[in-house]
């Protein structure tokens, strides 16, 4: 099997396994036990906190460890309104229409349970969401604003920089969802001005189940999980110290490799988006042709049901993915597809080929040789 779904998941990196062992066993304490054991539990994550911070560039308080990305957003998110509702009154929130599913499904339930109003910003036909979208859909009512860093099925990069300078111009709390970024892009909070980020490890070669959320000191917060203490009070539990050394080891791997990886990863992604396009007829690449994502290839085929495509591909031994959901046998194009205004022909056919550091050059070859055959006879059996 070829694998070139890095954007669903990585392989944990070996350095990482070797940081996070001890913690399974010898030195096992909870770190909220006063004992030998749990100081040092407690001090592996205080390493952790701080080497994770020195990555953000910022302080260690304001990094909050949480399970995972989608745990990340919906603090981040509920949290926030949450806190601004009360201390203004304020019950708007903007997100832009192709926000991944933490973000989306979250925003939904407040609207529906909670009484929030979302405001759902649209993205140009390449995905993006411009500043300009974003300064005239803020009022005084609004709580926060949502904008992800990249997408995670188009490969996009939006200009967070630009979008939090207007959001903080307006004194208006700004989150972004980096879970996809933060393998390859600069995740320096105070150069991007966020007030709320979102990391999950498993999309940079840590474990699955934790992530992070960067929260700006000052930025009011109510927390979703209440229980006892731990995490300044805003994510209760016991905290999983051996996944949280993961985390930071992964992390502090990423950024002193991270121009490595690029300069690995960015021409065999170019390879592959002139050779589809040149190869297959009905085909164009989605999200932006620039500002995109170094290891991130999409595509939508014409006429092509993407679930059967991915499924022709495992059988031919590659592991990719597509946009489109399959819901009780009636295919849909994704949110993200309909949201860059693609037609049903055309977004029902997403793929999306994702590269990372154990991607051969042989191996987008053999990917490339392969393609075109199985995308001709999806549309035959379509």
């Amino acid at each position: 099997m070829i694998y070139l779904d890095y954007s669903a998941t990585t392989p944990v990196d070996a350095r990482v396994v070797d940081a996070m062992t001890p913690f399974f066993n010898a030195s096992f304490g909870n770190p909220s036990s006063v004992h030998r054991l749990g100081q040092i539990a407690e001090a592996a994550i205080d390493s952790a906190r701080e080497s994770v911070a020195r990555v953000l560039n910022c302080k260690p308080d304001e990094i909050i460890f949480t399970s995972c990305g989608s745990e990340s957003d919906n603090l981040a998110i509920r949290g926030a309104a949450y806190a601004m509702r009360e201390k203004t009154g304020a019950k708007w929130i903007l997100a832009s229409r192709a926000e991944h599913p933490a973000v989306t499904k979250t925003l939904e339930h407040l609207g529906k349970h909670e009484g929030f109003l979302v405001e759902w910003l649209d993205v140009d036909e390449r995905g993006r969401v411009t500043p300009e979208t974003v300064a005239k859909a803020i009022c005084g009512d609004t709580a926060i604003v949502s904008v992800m860093y990249a997408n995670n099925e188009i490969g996009t990069i939006n200009p967070i920089k630009e979008i939090a300078e207007i959001c903080r111009a307006n004194k208006i709390v700004f989150h972004t969802d980096a879970v996809q970024a933060a393998a390859y892009l600069p995740i320096d909070v105070n150069d991007l001005g966020v007030d709320l980020m979102s990391l999950g490890a498993h999309k940079f070669y840590g474990p699955k189940g934790v992530g992070v959320l960067y929260v700006r000191k000052g930025t009011p917060l109510v927390s979703q999980l209440t229980g006892g203490g731990q995490e300044f009070n805003l994510r209760a539990g016991t905290q999983n110290v051996p996944y949280i050394v993961g985390f930071a080891e992964a992390l502090r791997l990423t950024a002193e490799e991270r121009a490595r990886r690029v300069a690995h990863v960015q021409p065999l992604r170019d390879r592959i988006i002139g050779a589809v396009l040149e190869s297959i007829p009905d085909s164009q690449l989605t999200g932006d042709l620039e500002s995109r994502l170094p290891h991130h290839v999409s595509f939508a085929f014409k006429g092509v049901d993407g679930n059967l495509l991915l499924t022709l591909l495992d059988a031919a031994g590659f592991a990719c993915s597509s946009g489109s959901a399959c819901k009780t046998g009636n295919p849909e194009p994704s949110d993200v597809m309909n949201a860059i205004g693609l037609s049903r022909e055309w977004g029902l056919g997403s793929l999306r080929v994702t590269l990372g550091k154990d991607t051969m050059p042989e191996h987008v070859e053999s990917f490339l040789n392969s393609l075109p055959a199985l995308v001709e006879k999806a549309r035959a059996l379509r």
